[in-house]
């Protein structure tokens, strides 16, 4: 009978060369059969233990416009990893919006959850003895979270921008979410009726991605692009540019 227990990697020259340093602690010999077992119920099957688990560390969510396109960016990143000859698992992190919070009680969960994020990406990742992450993220506390942990981690690690929200239309001007919150101004002075303020509101953002200027999201993936954390160019792609899976793409054939 063919041994299907994964023994690869475990002498030390073997180690040394191996792209599944650090994952074979969970998935090499027999004392991790069960670890094995548990595997299998997520998808790896018998040639896939020696591959390098790469860890999709995903800032999807519908709390704000800034991340509610990344998911398909995650799973494109899944599909190319495995394509790629590595075994991904994509896990998930939390967001706090500055836009939606400002002025409320919640801004006060702001800056904390960019360490929350940082601390669950790091434990996911070095709990779980990943070889290796992509980070997937788009608003103004999961780009330095995602970041920071990748920082804090000794392993392959790349950051991958969901990228900006396109302008909003209003009588022939570009509007951004700045446009509703000068429009509460000129409310307030009388310089505007409420039939306009609402069609500012209701246009400033119009669908998927982050903030349309240089705040915080748009000038860390400049800053990011610039150290060599994410792809050339990827900085200034829009969410729903149809570029964006395609750099995406193009990343994980050179990663």
């Amino acid at each position: 009978m063919e041994n299907r227990i994964p023994t690869e990697g475990w002498n030390r020259e073997e180690r040394r060369m191996s792209e599944n340093l650090r994952s074979q602690a969970v998935t090499g010999g027999v004392q991790r059969t069960p670890n094995r077992a548990m595997l299998r119920a997520v998808g790896f099957g018998d040639g896939d233990f020696t591959k390098p688990i790469v860890g999709i560390a995903n800032g999807y969510s519908t709390i704000t416009p800034c991340n509610m396109g990344l998911n398909e960016l995650a799973i494109r990143a899944q599909a190319g990893a495995r394509e790629a000859g590595a075994m991904p698992q994509m896990f998930g992190t939390i967001t706090i919006s500055d836009g939606i919070s400002m002025g409320t009680e919640g801004m006060k969960y702001s800056l904390v959850s960019r360490e929350v994020i940082a601390d669950s990406i790091e434990t996911v990742c070095n709990g779980q003895s990943m070889d290796g992450v992509l980070a997937v993220g788009g608003c103004d506390k999961n780009m330095p979270g995602a970041t920071i942990a990748i920082a804090r981690m000794n392993i392959p690690a790349i950051f991958v921008y969901g990228g900006t929200i396109k302008p909003g239309h209003h009588n022939g001007r570009d509007l951004t979410v700045v446009s509703a919150f000068e429009a509460v101004g000129q409310f307030s002075a009388g310089k505007i009726d409420e039939a306009e303020l609402i069609a500012v509101e209701q246009k400033a953002c119009p669908g998927a991605g982050s903030c349309g200027g240089m705040f915080t999201a748009n000038t860390m993936s400049s800053a990011l692009e610039a150290m060599g954390m994410s792809l050339p160019y990827s900085s200034t792609m829009a969410a729903e540019d149809a570029e964006k899976p395609i750099a995406l793409r193009n990343l994980l054939k050179f990663w």
